[in-house]
């Protein structure tokens, strides 16, 4: 499974950096898709978040994700988020076809988040966050789990805040942990 996943996230970005087409899980998977172990049943048939994160030579390219599915499968979260990744971060330009033969690729599958209730619940390198303010006028930053640099709460907290907008010492917010199946 891990191999399929990464397999789909770069010829979603392939396809479309090439040829301006969404791949479909469906019908539009290739041979080499295929034979990687198979298509994994829970690709098509259950619903998760999911991150793609693109690196070029060890720097990071591009990285968008969902925290709660927003697509039918796990299969169309990871090609509609690896395309993002590649053509909608906007810290950076949208890869060029040029760059393709040096990017590697990491998905991440979000459990469902849960409320904590107590920041003594949270350990940086096993679970995500989120920071959550407001109903109306919310504002929300996520933080992937273990990520180097990150070695306490405090600091994934403010971190996670910063990302948001949200601040740490004016604003009240709610924090969501998740855990991910990292493929990489």
């Amino acid at each position: 499974m891990p191999k399929f996943y990464l397999k789909l996230a770069k010829e979603a970005v392939e396809r479309y950096i090439k040829k301006g087409e969404i791949i479909s899980p469906f019908n539009d998977l290739p041979p080499h898709l295929i034979g990687c172990g198979g298509l994994p049943k829970e690709a098509l048939t259950k619903k998760s978040g999911t991150f793609v994160t693109i690196m070029e030579n060890g720097n990071l390219r591009g990285c968008i994700g969902t925290y709660l599915p927003t697509r039918n499968n796990i299969a169309e979260e990871i090609i509609y988020n690896a395309v993002a990744a590649a053509t909608e971060d906007y810290r950076f330009e949208p890869i060029q076809d040029k760059e393709l033969s040096s990017l590697s690729y990491s998905v991440y599958i979000l459990s469902e988040p849960e409320l904590v209730k107590d920041i003594k619940e949270l350990d940086p390198k096993k679970y995500g966050i989120i920071v959550k303010t407001g109903h109306f006028a919310s504002k929300t930053g996520l933080l992937l789990p273990d990520l180097e640099g990150v070695d306490t709460i405090e600091q994934q907290i403010s971190i996670t805040c910063q990302k948001g907008g949200i601040n740490i010492t004016q604003e009240k917010f709610l924090i969501y942990k998740f855990t991910v199946e990292k493929y990489h």
